[in-house]
Parts: C-alpha cells; structure tokens; sequence
C-alpha cells in the first residue's frame, strides 16, 4: 500500500475542486487533486459554462448598481425554509472577491452579459441582467497534452454562448472565423471555463490525479485526516495535514439516494453519469448532517437515444429553447396544458411533481412539446435544423386527434387544448398561465417578434409534431450542510475538523433556487474559493 502527505487534499476536479484547490494553494498550502474519472471537469465541462455572481466589479464599471443587500433580498424572498442565512450570505458577499481572485490569476475570463435577466424579475433585489457572466474563447493548445484530458461530449463549442441564441445571439459566426477557431483549437461554453481552471492548476504546479476513486474518509478521533482510495487496481493512503475538501458532485445517477431523498421523479438527468453520490456517502460516513435533500437543479430534458455517453446511457438534453418559441405548447398525459412553457426551467418542476392523490401518480409526467409545421420550418428541434429528416422519436400527425392517439393522450382533449391556447395566442395574452408576460418568457423565444409574440403563437398548419418530455437535472443540490466557512457540519450542527465541502456535493447555499443563468456555477466557484482558502488556515484544527 502506498502513503503519501499532502496539505490539503481535494477530491473532485470540476469546477469547485479546481478552484478550490488554486485558493488553497495561492494561500501557502501544499494541495493534491484527484477525480476519479480519467477525464477532468465533470458536470461543468459539459455546460453552458455561464456563472451567475452577485455584486461583482464589471457591473459597477458599467453603471449597474448592486449590492450583497440586494442579493441578500432577492433570495430571501424566495426562500421556504431551506437555507441557512449565514451561509447564503457567505455566497453573496464573498462572490465578488472569488471573481477578482480568480480573474486576476487568469483562472477564468468572464464577461458579463447586461440583458441577460434574473430568473425572478419580480421580486426584491432581483436585476435585469448584469450578474450572468459568459466565459471568453479559451485556446486549447495551451494545455498541451492535457487538453485531452477534459471531459467532452461531441463537437467542441467554438462559440461563446452569447454568440447563441441560449444567450440572446443569433447563433450565425462568420464560416471564416468559425474555422480559424477550430483551427487554434478555441473553445467556448464550460470547456473554456474548465480548460482556464485547469491551466491555471498547471501553471502552480497542481497537476490532476485521474483514475483515482474508491474513496473512504480517514478519521482519527472525530477528525478528517485523509482519505484511502485506489487507483490502478492499488490502494493508497493520502493523509492530509490540514483537511480534505469535498468537491464530487451530486448524486442525480445514483437510484437509490434518488429514492431515499428526492421529492419526486427525477429519470432523465441531463448531467454526466459520473455524478453517483460517492461524495455525499463519504460526508454521511463522517457524520454529516443534511440539508435540501429534497430538490435538485431540475430541468425539462428530451432523450436522444442516438446520443450516449461513453460509458453506454442515453443522454438526456435539457430543453431550454424549443418550449418556449412559438406555434409550439406542452401537454401533459391528459393532453392539456399545465404549466407556463416559457417558466425558468428549474421552477418548472414544481408542475411537472404535481402530485394527483385520486390516481397516485404524477399525470404531468412525462409531457409532450406539441408544435406545429410553421414551428418546424423556422426552429430548431434539439440539434435538428429546419428542414433536415426528423429521427423517428418524433411523433407526427395530421391531425390532433390522429396525434393523441399516437402519443397516448385524450384525443378529445388534445385538440380542445389547442384551440383554447390558438384563441389566445391570437390576442397575444396567455390568460391561463401568463406566457410571454416576462422578459425571462420572451428571452428563449423568437426575438424577431415584438413582445409575448416572441413566444406566443398559434398551432395551425399540419403535419402536426410531438416529442416526450422527461424530469431530468443539472444536477442535485442537496446535501452536507456546511457553514460560512465552507466547513462541513455534523448531525448537531457543529464543524466536522478537518472536512470542507463545495459544489452540489453540499446542501446548495442558495436552497432550492436557481437564481438566474449560472445559478449552480456562482455557488460553486465561490464555496470552492471559500473552501480553499479556509483548509489552509487550518481554521477547525
């Protein structure tokens, strides 16, 4: 068995860990990285890579006032219970310095997007944009071998997301420029966040461990001292002098904490399969108390059974875009709409866990994106264009009642449906759940039309279109309760030495809510900077 003794150890290379382990480092600590997957990122290296931070200098440069008072409200405004006023606090008035720490050793390179709105307009604190941040083009080839080495699923983002229409854009790059990007190997979204994380990492000498899983906490007396994994089909004690950070992820793939915990179905996550609890097991192991282990970063997802991870699951893709455009609704199993299609995506789950006690059963789930051929000639459907061969998970009809028998739905109600949605979006006002009412609405939609017509369109012209629609999400957000100091605590709220925690492996700092574009990656940067920063004072030794 091999030994070794580090500072600080952190396990899990996504976005947290990375972070984490450059604030551990830049504070005088000797830190090691492991993951145990032998490609790097995770959960964020797969993303839109955008990351929503409150109160941070861009926004005063460019005259858009904010403050950790301001962000302070909008959460608490929206809170049920589940999160820890300290510990929110910690996020909204430490985002700020964690952006300047980060930026000013290039480990990112954001820029903000000004009308990319909160989630929640409506309440106090919330912002028209500014705190949504979109990450520079980053080159590649300055990795050198390690550039194979970050997680990747399909082409590589040569776009800036807000170059997409995922980010107001237009989604049109010059060919010329497109391909000198491919050429240098330039990448947006979440590869160019990780990538810049990573390079960072190299450049202080944190070079990644891959391939090393296996986890168990070392504890002595009640405090962590290392951890025993395996890599390489041999075992290895890492004692870590100043503690151990927790930065695995959440526990979306894992069925049976999904049926212990969860609040209702969660069956198509639209994150890597990696991400199986294994933090969350060692933080229970330790005696770690939990909190919002109901909830996760829920999102509508359509499976693409063509599209499958390496390791042989369906990918699940989440559906931002097409519910939201015109000539398009959702249904549910009864063929009636349920909800405000163009909602923020982890609200919306709140419809689609509508639970019927007469049935037992959830009739939301799962749904159907019904739209029509005006829909298909000028939208996207997932990565097909108009007019390219649909795969044959595409329901079509040419007629509603032809359509619902297809599907399983009333073949009364269905057309009922559409007619009622038809008479109101003909009056541009969607009096039964307020579509298009928003500026959120109206961003995802058709931005060549005026007002609630960027999302608001009648079904009319046949052949008629349907695709099922799951639960899926970004990721859980439950998990080791931790206070301001990114210290994991136990089941009666007092610091477990020697433990720090970071990302969706702990109970989400904001609770339940997914505050705007970037709502996961904020919280996880910053508790991962908190994290580091706090293991290298050896502040609960």
């Amino acid at each position: 068995m091999v030994e070794s003794e580090i500072d600080i150890l952190v396990i899990g290379a996504g976005a947290a860990g990375l972070a984490a382990a450059l604030a551990a480092k830049e504070s005088g600590a000797s830190v090691r990285l492991i993951e145990k997957q032998d490609r790097l990122g995770g959960t964020a290296a797969i993303s839109g890579g955008v990351v929503w931070l409150p109160d941070h200098d861009q926004m005063a440069a460019q005259g858009i006032a904010d403050s950790s008072a301001d962000a302070l409200a909008y959460f608490q405004s929206l809170d049920h219970g589940e999160m820890d006023e300290a510990t929110l606090r910690a996020f909204v008035t430490e985002a700020g310095p964690a952006l300047s720490f980060l930026t000013g050793m290039d480990a990112i390179k954001l820029t903000m997007m000004p009308d990319y709105p909160d989630y929640y307009e409506d309440r106090p604190g919330a912002k028209t944009g500014g705190r949504s941040l979109d990450n520079e083009l980053f080159d590649f080839k300055t990795l050198g071998e390690w550039k194979d080495w970050v997680f990747a699923h399909g082409p590589a983002p040569r776009m800036m997301l807000r170059e997409t229409p995922l980010g107001g854009g237009s989604g049109v790059v010059d060919p010329a420029e497109l391909q000198w990007r491919e050429t240098e190997d330039l990448r947006g979204w979440g590869q160019a966040l990780v990538g810049r994380l990573l390079k960072a990492c190299l450049d202080r000498g944190i070079e990644p461990v891959l391939g090393c899983g296996g986890y168990r906490l070392s504890i002595n007396q009640g405090r962590v001292t290392g951890a025993i994994v395996e890599r390489g089909g041999e075992q290895e004690i890492i004692s870590a002098r100043n503690g151990v950070i927790l930065a695995t992820g959440g526990f979306e793939w894992n069925d049976a904490l999904k049926h212990a915990f969860l609040r209702g179905p969660l069956d198509a996550p639209a994150s890597p399969p990696t991400n199986r609890g294994d933090g969350l097991k060692m933080a229970m192991a330790a005696g770690a108390g939990l909190g919002n282990m109901t909830s996760a970063w829920w999102v509508p997802t359509l499976a693409i059974p063509e599209a499958q991870w390496q390791s042989g699951e369906t990918r699940n893709m989440p559906v931002l875009i097409e519910r939201t455009l015109p000539h398009g609704i959702m249904v549910n199993r009864d063929g009636q709409r349920f909800c405000n299609e163009a909602a923020n995506y982890s609200a919306l789950a709140g419809a689609f866990h509508a639970f019927d006690p007469a049935s037992y059963d959830y009739p939301n789930l799962p749904a159907y994106l019904i739209f029509d051929s005006q829909y298909r000639e000028r939208y996207p459907l997932a990565s097909y264009m108009p007019g390219s061969p649909l795969p044959d998970w595409v329901v079509v009809a040419d007629s509603f009642e032809e359509l619902a028998d297809k599907i399983g739905v009333d073949a009364k109600k269905l057309p009922a449906t559409v007619a009622r949605f038809n008479e109101l979006a003909s009056q541009l006002d969607d009096q039964d759940f307020g579509r298009g009412k928003t500026d959120y609405d109206r961003f995802y939609g058709d931005r060549s039309k005026e007002g609630a017509g960027a999302t608001l369109g009648s079904l009319v012209q046949p052949p008629y279109y349907a695709v099922k629609i799951r639960m899926g999400a970004l990721g859980t957000n439950g998990g080791a309760k931790t206070n301001a100091q990114a210290q994991i605590l136990d089941v009666d709220g007092e610091p477990i030495a020697g433990l720090f925690g970071a990302g969706n492996v702990i109970s989400a700092p904001t609770g339940s809510v997914y505050a705007g574009a970037g709502g996961t990656l904020g919280p996880a940067l910053t508790f991962g900077y908190i994290a580091g920063r706090a293991a290298a004072k050896r502040i609960n030794q």
